[in-house]
């Protein structure tokens, strides 16, 4: 098995239709996807993000990091939220990503996330991340 994040993308149109929808509609096909997800087994996470306004950015450019308020970038380049599931393929969590209830123009990025099995086993930093995964039930 494997952990994939299915990233939420917004365009301009998509924000502008999704404003537009009743909030009781969006519930009812987000909550529908949720439970699909949950009866299959393979949802691990979800949560969608509050406005960008409310957000900040970080630069790191420079020696001393510059902080920004939001909003701060173009719809395309945020995120709206993300789901996070756990399956035996790229290729199931492509078609749970087919499935999600996205609205036109939007997009999802599907990204692995790599077990910390993949890391050096012997590496002080894994260590630590290990005990603490396994005391918070983690692992």
């Amino acid at each position: 098995m494997a952990k994939f994040m299915l990233i939420m993308r917004n365009t301009d149109e998509s924000l502008k239709t999704m404003m537009a929808t009743p909030f009781e509609e969006m519930l009812d096909k987000v909550g529908r996807f949720n439970e699909e997800l949950i009866s299959a087994g393979v949802l691990v996470a979800a949560e969608g993000l509050d406005d960008p306004a409310n957000g900040a950015v970080i630069d790191y450019e420079g020696e001393t990091p510059v902080v920004t308020d939001g909003p701060y970038g173009e719809t395309r380049e945020l995120f709206g939220g993300f789901y996070l599931i756990e399956v035996p393929s790229k290729e199931e969590a492509i078609e749970w990503a087919r499935r999600m209830p996205a609205l036109p123009g939007s997009k999802c990025e599907l990204r692995r996330v790599p077990s910390i099995d993949e890391f050096p086993q012997d590496n002080e930093w894994v260590i630590k991340e290990r005990g603490w995964r396994e005391r918070t039930g983690q692992l």
